[in-house]
């Protein structure tokens, strides 16, 4: 009988495709990895709403790891232990202003799935899905009065590196992570969070040891989730850093590369003994 595994999945540059869609083939191998009685985690920076019909599409019954970590729960059963790690609102009002000041283009709070953002704005809307979900659009310093799950700043990519670099200031309050392309997103979340953080907490409850997790990914916001798995995968698209503290690295998310990958070490191919 084969080891079971928990494989956790990022969505963007890694389960989808850059047309947003889980291919045919990486679908169909882990589905059958699924049915082979491993267990498959969603682990994204994307909020739940915009994350859940992939979730849906795999027919999965597992934990997400959503917000990058900022929030573990269970889509499909509401008993269990869910933790929402939320910044505070003074914190988030002390970044918006310093954002504000340095000029960025547009700043989106989310509350969960309740949506702020600080102007009007067509493409940002279309970029962070919130077209068809209620949303409050005006100044965030007045709108946002609860303590905040993310933040998400569209900055110029010129000014990415001096945004940065002052977000840093308030390390011990909040971490930030950048978005790949093509979104110039900074994305910021309480202090001590990462996806690492859900998936320590997914295997606990399952009781998976960290030789038998397997974590795919590809950009900065991986890192932690990759570094803990004992068995980390970066795509073959993914950012150098990423690259260099993973145990193994596959084809690109354009390439089935997570497909490619669980079917080897898995031995999916072949029928369990």
């Amino acid at each position: 009988m084969k080891e079971r595994h928990l494989i956790a999945l990022d969505l963007d540059g890694t389960l989808l495709t850059d047309e947003k869609v889980i291919s045919p083939k990486t679908k169909e191998t882990v589905l059958r990895a699924m049915d082979e009685g491993h267990i498959v985690v969603i682990a994204t920076g994307r909020p739940h709403r915009a994350s859940i019909n992939y979730y849906h599409e795999l027919g999965l019954q597992t934990p997400m790891v959503n917000f990058n970590g900022a929030l573990i729960h269970h889509p499909t059963d509401h008993k269990w232990d869910a933790l929402h790690s939320p910044m505070s609102v003074r914190t988030a009002h002390q970044i918006i202003e310093a954002c504000q000041n340095l000029g960025v283009r547009n700043i989106l709070a989310e509350v969960k799935d309740e949506v702020y953002l600080d102007q009007y704005d067509e493409e940002i809307m279309s970029i962070f899905q919130t077209k068809n979900d209620p949303i409050h659009v005006g100044q965030l310093q007045a709108n946002l009065k609860s303590d905040p799950t993310s933040i998400l700043i569209h900055p110029e990519e010129s000014k990415i590196s001096l945004l940065r670099s002052q977000l840093d200031e308030h390390a011990e309050l909040i971490d930030h992570r950048k978005w790949g392309a093509p979104y110039h997103v900074i994305e910021i979340v309480k202090s001590g969070l990462s996806k690492a953080v859900g998936l320590e907490k997914i295997s606990r409850y399952f009781d998976i040891p960290e030789n038998r997790i397997i974590a795919f990914g590809d950009e900065d916001n991986d890192l932690e989730m990759l570094d803990y798995a004992g068995v980390g995968v970066a795509m073959g698209n993914a950012i150098n850093e990423l690259k260099d503290v993973a145990n193994h690295i596959t084809l690109t998310n354009e390439e089935d590369g997570i497909g490619e990958f669980l079917s080897d070490y898995l031995n999916l191919n072949k029928k369990a003994m």
